[in-house]
């Protein structure tokens, strides 16, 4: 029998994860990776500026147990390709109050200070850490390991009503919060877990909780070198196992008979030939580029599976160090509502926004020159809207409000320090990845919208294509886009393409 040609599109973590799975089976596959840019990762990318290793894209690793099987699934080890190591504190939270209160893996260590919880806040969270590992077993067993692409497969399987009661499902993630959390401080916290899937807590589904147990469980890690180097190790093990992998080539279109993709166009004007398709390109965007589906047959996704958040990506160097700042930290807004309103609900530029910022040589010194700073500073804000889209003067506006308040929270003069920067819009990410109006982390979770599931990874317009990555189940983020990598080749092998 000759071997089946499957052509993976986009060579990002969904992508090389898909790769690498169906090269496990060198006899019945033949696997060509295809990425548009010159680096495979996707948004795992890297920028080298003035002495400064810039990670452009996640900077959280959770779950490697998930990158650990694609090294074990060939005989091999992860730590022969790339090592990883645990940050503690998980994170620091600022508030515009004053109040610093370090998240620790060891819960008991929040009492002390900064943090000064009391023995009932203390407790409060361990009946909420209770909580969200119920949430994750739950959805270990009947969400990722069966891999239910919606809620009706769940129920063919299970009671319905023991399902609504073990998922909250009447709730939200800030009322499954505030049923368990008295402590203001850490429900903002609890909340902005949702920072994961680019979403909203008073909008995404409870299920959504168990995100601090995933943490808590499998520790918060960093790539040794830097993140970047998760992607290299991946690549090297993709060429080693028998991927062939082409950079700098583009799917422009492909071919068709029938519900059938036969093959893909790039842009040098070849045309490839292929039996599988298995697109890392998100569903929406390649519906509208690739395949040219018409607007009435796009529509039902754009209605259930809008985009995620986008974000303001400020890359700095400066030329001092911030004592106070930890690996992770995350600058509270005054008003989380109305700061997930604005980019959700009113797409606009909040003057308070909660700012996520990563100082990557609290861990690595390497990353930069010594006594000088790394500094990643990211603001979720709404994703690109074509017919009213944000000026240059509106991001200009946007990054004086967010160093401003960096300053007045106790990053002092952080404007005079900067050195080398660069910025990166909606719209960089948008035209350098392809995501759906420049989302970073795929499709929205919305409790009335799609009940935080995302679009099923087997195409329902053509019998021979798979999607990988944010935009299907089980979702965004690192470990689920290359968890979802995985899934795929059982969805190929039960679809039984002839």
């Amino acid at each position: 029998m000759d071997k089946q040609k499957v052509t993976v599109i986009g060579g990002g973590l969904g992508g090389i994860s898909a790769a690498i799975s169906l090269a496990r089976r060198r006899g019945q596959f033949e696997v060509t990776l295809i990425e548009k840019n010159s680096h495979l990762g996707g948004k795992l990318n890297v920028l080298e500026k003035d002495g400064f290793s810039f990670d452009l894209g996640p900077s959280i690793l959770t779950m490697p147990h998930i990158f650990e099987e694609l090294f074990k699934m060939h005989g091999k080890k992860m730590e022969d390709y790339v090592t990883i190591s645990r940050v503690e504190p998980h994170w620091r939270n600022f508030f515009e109050d004053g109040k610093i209160l370090d998240l620790e893996g060891d819960i008991e260590k929040m009492k002390q200070e900064p943090s000064c919880l009391s023995e009932s806040e203390v407790g409060d969270l361990r009946t909420f850490m209770e909580y969200s590992r119920e949430l994750y077993e739950f959805s270990d067993a009947v969400y990722f390991k069966n891999q239910s692409e919606k809620l009706l497969d769940i129920f063919k399987h299970y009671n319905p009503f023991k399902i609504l009661g073990k998922s909250d499902y009447f709730s939200t993630m800030d009322q499954g919060v505030r049923k368990r959390i008295k402590n203001e401080y850490m429900v903002d916290i609890l909340n902005f877990f949702v920072k994961y899937v680019g979403s909203s807590p008073y909008d995404a589904p409870a299920i959504l909780n168990l995100l601090p147990y995933v943490q808590w469980e499998f520790g918060l890690w960093y790539v040794d070198g830097g993140m970047y180097n998760l992607a290299k190790g991946l690549e090297k093990l993709a060429s080693e196992v028998g991927v062939k992998i082409l950079k700098e080539t583009e799917v422009t279109g492909v071919t068709r008979e029938g519900s059938r993709i036969t093959g893909v166009e790039l842009n040098s004007g070849e045309t490839l030939g292929t039996d599988i398709v298995v697109s890392n390109m998100e569903v929406i965007p390649f519906y509208e580029k690739i395949s040219r589906e018409s607007d009435d047959s796009i529509k039902p996704y754009r209605d259930k599976y809008g985009p995620a958040c986008s974000g303001f990506a400020l890359h700095l160097g400066v030329d001092r160090e911030y004592e106070q700042l930890r690996h992770h930290n995350f600058f509270f807004s005054k008003d989380p509502e109305t700061h997930f309103r604005k980019i959700f609900h009113e797409r606009g530029l909040t003057k308070d926004p909660t700012i996520y910022l990563v100082a990557p040589m609290k861990t690595d010194k390497g990353q930069g020159p010594k006594g000088y700073e790394v500094i990643k500073i990211l603001p979720h804000i709404p994703v690109v809207d074509d017919e009213n889209p944000f000026t240059e003067a509106d991001y200009g506006e946007y990054k004086e409000n967010v160093l401003l308040k960096l300053e007045r929270m106790g990053l002092t003069d952080l404007r005079k320090h900067i050195v080398t920067e660069e910025l990166w819009t909606p719209e960089t990410i948008r035209d350098m990845y392809y995501s759906n109006k420049g989302a970073i982390y795929g499709v929205v979770s919305d409790k009335e919208k799609n009940k935080g599931f995302k679009t099923p990874k087997r195409s329902e317009f053509y019998s021979n294509l798979f999607f990988v990555g944010g935009s299907v189940n089980p979702g965004g983020g690192m470990p689920m886009v290359a968890l979802s990598g995985q899934q795929v080749v059982d969805q190929i092998l039960k679809a039984n393409i002839q």
